[in-house]
Formats: structure tokens, C-alpha cells, sequence
């Protein structure tokens, strides 16, 4: 397959769901499957996977949505750098509108705050050198997908001696928020739709730790609707076939055309050097987790915005009506959210999951789901 169309023909669709219905009628049980990306909810939604599927089987939407996950605390932290005196902030245009305590980003800037949205942290570097009386910060944020992007423009600024740059790093990884859902026993979860573009920098083998530890199969998976069908199918055979009973899930790699077991070993290593595991870090839903956000190395401490600069680091907590921590952990569904497409809509977001792009809220009222009845009544049919 060479084109968009090809991973979206209804022939081959059509041929992987009577795979799956076969296998499925095998099963002695309903099967619960976390897609751990948002890009996964929104292929899933957009293209009403989920009414193709048979009813016994349930996706469940996990903690894989990069704008998500962080805390409101961090992100009023940005919008105090976006104040400071002489300061340009840098972000993702999806930061713009996720809500802190008080405002946006995007607020503050129509109150006279210079921040801009870059499409790369490496275009905040020229912003930072065609402006030597400023200080310019990139407030980044990701999991191993765009943690590489920002540590080669650090080695740049770096290399370059561009001092007047620096980055307020809010990069996460994937296995401490996955070992904290399958341990916390709230969400019942037997199988996994791994995040294709994060495996495609960490490898497959990341992944394994689900397989072996607690004995739940993970399919790494592109990002088109046969993609996930076929992902689907590859997981109902190792339930079928015994291997899951028997305690021999294991790891597959549906999404062979990018990733290969050990990952970008390059990119593993820029990170390696550039990045510091910090000892914990908060989580939108999760809380505090041991060891899983990304801190910049001491050897990069002049590009480090929270050496630079006295940030508050002040924890602040949800507003209470917002559930968006329990829809990222797979608990409740969108619209179970009492202010789900009521108080809280995308031009008046409350929590971070109906504002980002790859959030769960969002994909259900871009695509129709606004309640339990209207889900259920949206159907694809040939």
C-alpha cells in the first residue's frame, strides 16, 4: 500500500470485520481495548469503528493524548513566563486554548503577551536570534513522540550559542501512566492498541513490560481505519488461539511500514543525552508518578527554562464539574461528564480533553456522540 485511499478501501474493510466477527464468536467473553493514543480515538470515531465492530467488542480511551496529560499547575506556570518582562513565548498551536486556572494562553496574548504557535521548537530558534534583547521560551510538551524535536534544537541552540533561548520542558513517557492504570485496578483493560508514532522512536520492545508483567496483548498500530481493524483482529487471535489463557500474550507490530522493534536507536540516544528522568511528575487524572517526565540534563542547565527562571510551580486542581482525568484513565466515557457538550464545548473548554485534538471529548462532539442515545444511534452502513 502506497496511498491514503488504499488504508481506507471498503473491500479490505469489509474483509477484516467478517475476520473479526468470526473470531470474535470464539470468545468466552466480552474483550475491553484501550487505545492508548488520541489519534487512535479520533481514527475510531471519525470513521464509526466502533458501530462496526461487534458489541462485545469495547474500546476504552487511555492516557495517550500529549495536550491532555498536562496539569493545569503547568500550564499557569507557562502563562506566568508568558508575562515575564522581555519574554517571547513558544508553543504548539494545540497549547493555545487549553484552559489554566484563571485564563489561556491564547487569552493572554490578546491581553498584549508575546506568544506565537511554531509548527517545530526548532522555528523558535530564529525567533530567538532576530530578537538578541529577548528571552525566548518554548514550552514543550509530548511524549516520546516530540521529545526528539526538542532535544535537537537544544543540542542546536547548544552548538549555535543561541543564549537567549530556552525551553520549559513538559515532555511525559509512556510506561509509568500505563503501569499506573493496569495497577490501579479502576479500569478493567484486556489488550492494548499501542501508539504507532511513539513506538516508531521507543520500538516495540518498550511495550513489553504489558505482555510479560501482566500478561495483556498489545498490537503497535498505524493510524488508518484498516490500520486499527486489522490491529483489532490481530488481537482477537491471541485470544482465540489460547495464547492469552495460557499466559503468553505478547507484543505485535501491526504498523510495520514505520516501526521496528528497537525504535530510532538515534533519537533514543540524542534523548538519553539531552533529557534527565525527573523523580516525579504530575499527571492531569494520574496524579504524581515516579519517574515519568523528562527534565533537561545539567549539561543543557543554560537552555532550561526552570533554571532560568524562578517559575511558581504552584499545583492547582481541576475545576470539579471537569472529568477529564477519569476519561483519560479509561473510567467513564465523554459524555458521562456532567458538562460534557454543555458547559464545556470546544470554544468554551473546561478541561484539556475537549480542546486538544487528540483528546477523547473532543473526537465524541466533533463526530456526533454527545450522549449515550445519540452514540448508540449514529451507525455506518454500506
Amino acid at each position: 500500500m502506497r496511498y491514503v485511499d488504499e488504508f481506507r478501501d471498503p473491500a479490505a474493510a469489509r474483509a477484516l470485520l467478517h475476520r473479526i466477527e468470526e473470531l470474535t464468536d470464539r470468545l468466552d467473553r466480552p474483550l475491553r481495548v484501550m487505545e492508548i493514543c488520541g489519534s487512535h480515538t479520533h481514527t475510531i470515531y471519525r470513521h464509526g469503528l466502533e458501530h462496526l465492530l461487534p458489541e462485545r467488542i469495547e474500546f476504552i480511551h487511555g492516557p495517550g493524548c500529549p495536550v491532555c496529560v498536562i496539569p493545569m499547575g503547568r500550564v499557569d506556570d507557562a502563562i506566568w513566563l508568558a508575562r515575564r518582562p522581555g519574554v517571547i513565548l513558544t508553543t504548539f498551536g494545540d497549547m493555545m486554548r487549553v484552559p489554566g486556572s484563571q485564563e489561556s494562553l491564547l487569552q493572554v496574548r490578546a491581553a498584549g503577551a508575546d506568544v506565537r504557535f511554531v509548527y517545530s521548537p526548532l522555528d523558535a530558534l530564529p525567533i530567538a536570534r532576530d530578537n538578541p534583547d529577548k528571552q525566548v521560551v518554548f514550552f514543550a510538551v509530548g511524549f516520546e513522540t516530540t521529545a526528539p524535536s526538542t532535544a535537537v534544537t537544544l543540542e542546536r541552540a547548544r552548538v549555535e550559542g543561541v543564549a537567549n533561548f530556552s525551553v520549559f520542558s513538559n515532555h511525559v513517557t509512556t510506561e509509568p501512566p500505563l503501569r499506573a492504570i493496569v495497577n490501579g485496578g479502576e479500569t478493567e483493560i484486556d489488550a492494548f492498541i499501542g501508539p504507532g508514532h511513539v513506538a516508531s522512536v521507543v520500538g516495540t520492545h518498550a511495550f513489553d513490560f504489558l505482555a510479560e508483567e501482566f500478561n495483556r496483548p498489545v498490537v503497535v498500530t498505524g493510524f488508518e481505519p484498516l490500520d486499527v481493524l486489522q490491529a483489532v483482529a490481530m488481537l482477537l487471535e491471541q485470544f482465540t488461539s489460547g495464547e492469552v489463557a495460557a499466559g503468553r500474550a505478547t507484543v505485535q507490530n501491526q504498523y510495520a511500514r514505520v516501526v521496528r522493534p528497537d525504535g530510532n536507536i538515534v533519537a533514543q540516544k540524542l534523548m538519553d543525552r539531552v533529557f534527565r528522568t525527573r523523580d516525579t511528575f504530575e499527571w492531569r487524572g494520574l496524579g504524581w508518578i515516579d519517574h515519568s517526565g523528562l527534565g533537561i540534563a545539567p549539561e543543557y542547565a543554560a537552555w532550561d527554562a526552570e533554571a532560568t527562571f524562578t517559575v511558581p510551580g504552584v499545583r492547582v486542581a481541576d475545576p470539579p464539574a471537569c472529568e477529564c482525568g477519569s476519561v483519560l484513565t479509561g473510567r467513564i466515557k465523554p459524555w458521562q461528564c456532567r458538562v460534557f457538550g454543555t458547559a464545556c464545548t470546544p470554544t468554551t473548554p473546561i478541561g484539556t480533553c475537549m480542546v486538544s485534538p487528540e483528546g477523547a471529548c473532543a473526537a465524541y462532539y466533533n463526530f456526533g456522540r454527545l450522549d449515550r442515545d445519540t452514540a448508540n444511534a449514529v451507525t455506518i452502513r454500506d
